[in-house]
């Protein structure tokens, strides 16, 4: 009788462990939050990055309660959007497909962490936004500037521009380096790139530096 107990303890207990065990450990699972109320009832959609979008790559589910969830197995770059109808004044979001749990938030400016590769995203994703933002301010004062007669300031603060936008790329390749491998890598090393092919009307092709739009001697 004893041994018959031990038998089944065993068996319940094994069971427990397996039944506790996530059911894919490739999933990515998406938890998301719409503080708007307006959404609600709406769908949300996770769009591969690249490739085709149909119905066999676009997942999508109905926002309740202000929430939403989606799961993903494949280790990609994917894009979260509202429903086309009602996107405006909200941000898309990247998102990449890693195993584990991410906390996304959906909003005028939206947010996703959690994982590894999600956290780095959203701090390239910040700082994008910053930088983006300053240099805006900057070409709209290069163009007032120009548009006062003022070319010598004009120049001068296109200049300065110039030089804030090497920083964010050269950050951005940088970040891209020290992934080494992974999906988040994958797509800032291609952003950024150091140098181009360019051709002539004679036929010659010559590699070019990417930011200063000099040819590199061979």
């Amino acid at each position: 009788m004893k041994k018959i107990l031990l038998c089944f303890m065993a068996a319940t207990a094994m069971t427990m462990f397996y039944s506790c065990q996530p059911k894919n450990a490739n999933e990515c699972r998406i938890h998301g939050v719409v503080p708007d109320e307006k959404f609600e009832g709406k769908r949300i959609f996770l769009v591969p990055f690249y490739g085709e979008k149909n119905a066999n790559t676009v997942d999508s589910v109905e926002i309740k309660d202000g929430k939403f969830e989606l799961t993903t197995d494949s280790s990609k770059l994917y894009k979260i959007l509202v429903d086309l109808r009602f996107r405006m004044g909200v941000q898309s979001l990247l998102v990449i497909g890693e195993p584990g749990d991410v906390k996304v938030i959906i909003d005028s400016v939206s947010h996703a962490t959690g994982t590894p590769q999600n956290d780095s995203l959203e701090k390239w994703k910040v700082r994008t936004e910053m930088h983006n933002r300053e240099l805006m301010k900057m070409r709209r004062y290069v163009a007032e500037l120009q548009s006062k007669g003022d070319s010598v300031q004009a120049k001068y603060i296109a200049q300065r521009a110039d030089s804030f936008h090497l920083v964010y790329k050269n950050y951005t390749r940088q970040m891209a380096k020290n992934m080494k491998e992974g999906v988040l890598h994958d797509f800032l090393k291609d952003m950024f790139p150091l140098t181009y092919q360019r051709k002539y009307p004679d036929g010659r092709v010559v590699t070019m530096n990417a930011d200063t739009h000099e040819e590199i001697k061979q």
